[in-house]
């Protein structure tokens, strides 16, 4: 047990030019660990067979540079990595009874898609108050803007045409009066009377056509109509709130993606807010891999990147849109300057669109820099 300890040891402590082969120390020392500690056992068995651990010690030195060859033979040119999705979660901002789920887990949508409908009562009750309150004061504003009706307007230029002949009538007699008055045939009274008499009709006239003139102009004062429309104005816009309200009860897929899970079924109460569906959009799925910080200098954001993966029949192609500003640990070790290539830095890359889809949150990605 003593010899296991002091490989052990001398393994963490070896240092090693390469940071790939220095990733790979570890796993091919563990194998020959076990090794050493199979011998031993073996040993401890051998005395029948007149095997000694010195024996199986010579074996060991012969297949452990072989194990070492052999893992460090991995592509040090690609790094290890994930495909990852950001969920967008579907839900209606007002509470209801789930009415309809049009789509089930795993099915594909695109994009302005149904999903689900929520009950739309008592709120489809409130959109039609609303709107009627709308047009009761549209019809209220367009009584204000417009003149009496024609009837009314046609009388008024009738009783004109009266008063206008009375006006002609009364200045003929009025003449015909002056006339025997200074004949000396009538008294001054009688012309007096002629005159006064032309006085009223004419001012008859006047009255009728101001009032046609009022009865053609807008029937309110000009205050009356802005208050009318105000109260129009804010009838519309409580409209509108309602109806926003209601049609957001039919919720669409916003994008082109995968039903990940579906949290109600018809005829649940769904609260405000709450999600009923959770969907992967296509533009939502991403590469995450990690590279050494030899390495991470030498990436820029936009590089393209191919990923491989189990089952791909092509590599999947995408650019780099994100490097993580810090570094993470490989296995847990004693930050040091001797351990800095088990440093690695998260990068990401966004797929193209036409592969996203074969990307499916947690499929293993084996991913190079396509340059």
């Amino acid at each position: 047990m003593g010899a296991m300890v002091d490989v052990r040891t001398s393994i963490l402590q070896a240092g090693t030019p390469d940071s790939a082969n220095a990733a790979l120390v570890l796993p091919a020392a563990v194998v020959g660990l076990a090794i050493m500690h199979h011998a031993q056992r073996t040993a401890a068995l051998a005395k029948d067979v007149k095997v000694g651990i010195a024996d199986v010690m010579r074996l060991l030195a012969v297949t452990a540079p072989l194990l070492l060859t052999g893992c460090g033979q991995a592509d040090s040119s690609s790094f290890q990595g994930y495909a990852e999705g950001e969920y967008v979660y579907l839900s209606a901002p007002q509470a209801g009874y789930l009415k309809a789920l049009a789509t089930v887990r795993g099915s594909r949508v695109a994009a302005g898609q149904p999903v689900f409908d929520v009950a739309a009562d008592p709120d489809d009750q409130v959109l039609a108050e609303a709107e009627a309150r709308t047009g009761s004061a549209s019809e209220k504003l367009k009584n204000l803007k417009e003149p009496r009706r024609p009837t009314e307007i046609a009388a008024l230029e009738a009783n004109l045409r009266a008063a206008e002949a009375a006006v002609h009538l009364t200045t003929i007699q009025l003449a015909q009066q002056e006339t025997l008055q200074r004949k000396n045939f009538v008294a001054q009274a009688k012309v007096d009377e002629a005159r006064s008499a032309h006085d009223q009709a004419a001012a008859q006239v006047e009255a009728v056509r101001e009032q046609i003139a009022s009865y053609r102009a807008t029937l309110g004062r000009q205050a009356e109509v802005r208050g009318a429309e105000a109260d129009l104005n804010a009838a519309a816009a409580q409209a509108a709130q309602k109806r926003w309200l209601v049609e957001r009860k039919s919720v669409v897929s916003p994008a082109a993606g995968e039903i990940a899970e579906t949290y109600y079924r018809p005829g649940e109460w769904v609260p405000a807010g709450s999600p009923v569906v959770s969907l992967l959009p296509d533009d939502r799925r991403r590469m995450r891999f990690f590279v050494p910080e030899s390495v991470v200098a030498t990436v820029k954001p936009g590089d393209p990147v191919e990923a491989a993966c189990d089952g791909c029949s092509s590599p999947i192609r995408g650019k780099v849109d994100f490097i993580a500003p810090q570094a993470e640990y490989t296995p847990p070790i004693i930050y040091s300057r001797g351990s800095r290539e088990k440093l690695v830095f998260r990068v990401e890359a966004a797929p193209d669109a036409e592969q996203a889809a074969q990307l499916r949150p947690g499929l293993p990605l084996d991913v190079r820099l396509a340059r």
